[in-house]
């Protein structure tokens, strides 16, 4: 009974993972995967015995979860004050997990157009994560087990309730979402370069430097979630977004920024003290910004609360 409940509980941080990929958040995701586990104590000692690869059920049971909770969570978002990101987590938040579903890491590698890869590095970034928000429910499930997660076609038509050439045609609208929002990848050096040209130049307050290290049509969306001050709509341009920026700093002189791997890239956590107050996230073309993403609402923050060294926060 031990040796089954630690084979159990061992495949928690892959499911929190995956169903953060599915969600977006981690509260959502930490639901799914209590949920899964509530179903799986609810089955008799016969069933469980009956359940031959453990991880692989595991994995089922939270992707139909996640996929009810992604129809509420849009229901949800339509209510939402003002612009909604999905939460930055720190880019080795979910390093050594693997699939449980025995899949490739990188499946969505194998596609011949570069713009198409995706691996488990990539679904974890801002940019992505806002695209996957545009797909329906079936899409997003179908996109992340398939071509992040590396699941065959026919696995997910149980999960989802479609024929396999459906949960295929799912998987490449999907990818055209991703496509169609991808004008380049860009190496990780010149895409931290930039960032730390950003974060050098704010400090100094002038808005001229600033603006030098930012496309002339760049976009800053901020969610505070109606519990903090935050840009209610998008503030384009690069005039317009230096000066957003440099007026927050001048408003509070205490914060101050530090860098941090996040899934795009190198981010910001913006602090006062030992509180985190935000997390800055950006995409990069051309060596210069061209997105802006400040998560300030609280409760898409307490992973950035001091926790031991490589722990997943428990809610």
């Amino acid at each position: 009974m031990t040796e089954d409940l630690d084979a159990v509980l061992s495949e928690r941080r892959i499911l929190l993972s995956l169903a953060y990929r599915m969600t977006g958040t981690l509260a959502d995701a930490e639901d799914i995967v209590q949920e899964t586990y509530v179903r799986w104590y609810r089955l008799g000692a016969d069933e469980r015995a009956g359940i031959e690869n453990v991880g692989g059920w595991l994995t089922r049971t939270a992707s139909r979860i996640a996929l009810d909770v992604l129809g509420s969570a849009r229901r949800r978002r339509e209510r939402y004050i003002g612009q909604w990101l999905p939460e930055p987590v720190s880019a080795d938040l979910f390093a050594g997990t693997a699939p449980a579903t025995g899949g490739s890491v990188t499946a969505g590698a194998l596609a011949a157009d570069p713009l198409e890869r995706v691996t488990l590095d990539d679904a974890i970034s801002t940019a992505l994560l806002i695209v996957l928000e545009a797909m329906t429910p079936a899409e997003r499930v179908a996109f992340v087990l398939h071509d992040v997660f590396g699941m065959p076609f026919a696995e997910i038509s149980d999960i989802v309730g479609r024929s396999p050439a459906a949960v295929r045609q799912l998987a490449a609208s999907g990818r055209r979402h991703v496509r169609e929002s991808r004008t380049s990848l860009v190496p990780r050096a010149d895409h931290d370069a930039a960032v730390r040209a950003f974060r050098a130049a704010s400090q100094t307050g002038d808005i001229d430097q600033l603006m030098r290290v930012l496309a002339p049509d760049v976009q800053l969306r901020s969610d505070g979630g109606g519990v903090v001050n935050a840009a209610p709509n998008v503030v384009a341009g690069a005039d317009r977004v230096a000066r957003f920026l440099l007026g927050i700093g001048a408003k509070d002189p205490e914060l101050v920024s530090d860098e941090q791997p996040l899934g795009d890239g190198l981010g910001l956590v913006i602090r006062v003290g030992e509180t985190p107050m935000g997390v800055m996230s950006f995409h990069v073309e051309g060596g210069l910004i061209t997105d802006v993403w400040i998560m300030l609402n609280p409760a898409k923050l307490t992973v950035w609360l001091p926790t031991p060294s490589g722990a997943i926060p428990n809610r």
